[in-house]
């Protein structure tokens, strides 16, 4: 669906100047910026993917991962077309590679839970056009918490996730972005009243790790974004690096990376550390071992992370929260499943301490 796009500059001669991620296209008539999501028609700026849904579904929130906000939950997961990166190991390249015009219509409606916890993954064979209003109703009707924008950058639909925001905040919904981290400062403050949550991918910690895993090399302003939805908005920020076997696994980028989460978003803040799993372009690198994981994570308790978490190993301790003051077990997961939660309206049973984040 297309709408006029918001964010954007005029430059004279029929030229506009995007400002929703930080490429900031300058896009000349006719063509469209580095997302493919954006087109220049006569000089203004119209996204092609308003309310374009390739992929529906009533998810928990621990696949986000988002492990300290609300575990348990169940979120309409909701994703579109395109992205800003060209990552080599993309996991989604079906719909974030898709462009607008080549999707066909004619998608099958949401799926349950059950099949994303069995490993449900997006498919962009048919998409379907959801009103803001009929997404509202889809999250209340299947018992959701709230609404993810979630699967492809969900930046690239900041008109349409505004929209729904506006609808669903007074109906009692929450909402998160699980984002790569490449939105502008004005992308960010549009959408911030109507998120409470904001789970980034910090993909590496230097240009060239960068350039290599997401063909983009400015990763400091990916930093600037996520301490301004914690610090400027108020948001609670999760961090996760999937951590790739020879491109940034290295003590030098792990360690620096979580003492970045500790000075600028707090030791508070979860840091989740992924198995890369071989795909795409990138099926020649090994799935990252264990035991890489596990290093990984003592270098983030070492720099001062309280909470630390090993992904896609499904049974490693290294899933469960415990406390950060006297260690007791407080939520035990199993996957993308809450085995059990102890917690007592988010403070230990044990030593009574506050467990930051947000709790039933």
């Amino acid at each position: 669906m297309i709408r006029q796009a918001i964010l954007w500059d005029s430059l004279g001669g029929g030229r506009v100047r995007c400002r929703v991620c930080r490429w900031r296209c300058v896009v000349e008539p006719g063509q469209r910026g580095h997302c493919l999501t954006r087109e220049n028609r006569g000089g203004e700026l119209f996204t092609l993917i308003y309310a374009t849904v390739s992929s529906l579904q009533a998810a928990p929130i621990e696949m986000k991962p988002l492990f300290h906000f609300f575990p348990g939950t169940s979120w309409l997961s909701l994703g579109s077309l395109g992205c800003n990166f060209r990552c080599p190991g993309c996991q989604n390249w079906e719909i974030a590679h898709a462009q607008p015009d080549d999707a066909p219509r004619g998608g099958a409606g949401i799926l349950p839970a059950e099949q994303g916890i069995a490993g449900w993954k997006p498919a962009p064979q048919a998409v379907q056009d959801l009103d803001p209003a009929e997404a509202v109703d889809q999250a209340i009707t299947h018992g959701c918490k709230g609404l993810s924008w979630t699967y492809n950058e969900p930046t690239l639909w900041l008109e349409y996730t505004l929209d729904v925001g506006r609808l669903a905040r007074p109906r009692g919904l929450l909402a998160h972005y699980v984002t790569n981290g490449f939105a502008t400062p004005d992308a960010l403050d549009a959408i911030a009243p109507y998120l409470d949550a904001y789970r980034v991918d910090i993909k590496a910690f230097n240009p060239d790790a960068y350039r290599r895993l997401a063909n983009i090399t400015d990763f400091e302003g990916i930093l600037e974004t996520a301490e301004r939805a914690k610090r400027t908005h108020g948001l609670h920020v999760e961090c996760v690096t999937n951590i790739v076997p020879g491109y940034n696994d290295d003590d030098t980028q792990l360690g620096d990376l979580a003492g970045w989460i500790v000075r600028a978003l707090g030791p508070d803040t979860p840091w989740h550390v992924t198995r890369f799993v071989p795909h795409l372009d990138l099926s020649d690198v090994p799935a990252t071992p264990v035991a890489t994981l596990e290093r990984a994570r003592e270098i983030g308790l070492s720099r001062g992370l309280q909470y630390v978490y090993l992904g896609n190993v499904p049974g490693h301790p290294a899933e469960n929260t415990y406390c950060h003051v006297c260690g007791a077990l407080l939520i035990q997961r199993q996957g993308h499943r809450v085995v059990a939660n102890h917690l007592l309206n988010g403070l230990c049973p044990f030593c009574a301490a506050p467990i930051p984040g947000r709790w039933q």
